[in-house]
């Protein structure tokens, strides 16, 4: 319970010192967006799922989406202006970096890439993209774990059990936690498009790997 209450108030300061000078009523419309921004995710998460887990998945689709993303990332770090925060955020923001959200669907468009250039492009600084990536992330994820988890509740309880699934999800969430402290402090000096030369050496080795024939693209 101790560990719950420290790590709900660690969620709250990080919230607090994500919008600086601001008040409760920021924080809530803060909170709102993201609830905005989540929405286009999930319906189009639940609408193309098929899709998702079956023909995106053949690792030709991911070399070009790692490769194209990449050139993405790099146009929103030059076209970025870095003169927004938190509390400039608006529905609109909340509607777009939600609707980018989608192509994250897609293997190797990475969710964060995708939000943190999206918060770019409509101007938001880097800390402030980065953080408002992870306050997404969190309903995304949740609703994909409940979803997973209804829809193989039998076959959880058949094999690994709640106890070790739930386990599971809490390490998680800690280590998404952790990872996105460390991106947070790393983008406050480095431009997020130093991730494009790991993406697009990524998506050539890859390609080597396919063309080889030592992957099969399915």
């Amino acid at each position: 319970m101790h560990r719950g209450e420290r790590g709900s108030r660690r969620v709250r300061q990080e919230l607090q010192h994500g919008v600086p000078g601001v008040g409760e009523q920021a924080l809530g419309r803060l909170a709102w967006w993201v609830v905005v921004g989540s929405v286009p995710v999930g319906v189009v998460g639940l609408a193309t799922r098929h899709v998702v887990s079956g023909p995106l998945r053949n690792l030709w689709v991911v070399v070009a989406a790692l490769a194209g993303w990449s050139v993405v990332m790099w146009l929103a770090e030059r076209a970025a202006t870095l003169n927004r925060t938190e509390g400039d955020l608006t529905l609109t923001d909340a509607v777009v970096i939600g609707l980018v959200q989608c192509l994250a669907l897609v293997p190797g468009v990475s969710r964060s890439g995708a939000t943190i250039s999206a918060g770019l492009f409509r101007g938001l600084d880097r800390v402030v993209a980065t953080r408002v990536s992870f306050f997404l992330s969190i309903p995304a994820l949740v609703a994909a774990g409940g979803y997973e988890a209804a829809t193989s509740a039998s076959d959880v309880g058949a094999s690994v059990g709640w106890g070790a699934t739930v386990l599971a999800t809490l390490v998680s969430f800690a280590v998404a936690y952790a990872s996105i402290a460390w991106l947070l402090r790393l983008v406050v000096h480095r431009l997020i498009s130093v991730f494009a030369g790991y993406r697009v050496g990524l998506a050539t080795a890859v390609a080597v790997l396919l063309s080889t024939g030592a992957l099969s693209a399915t």
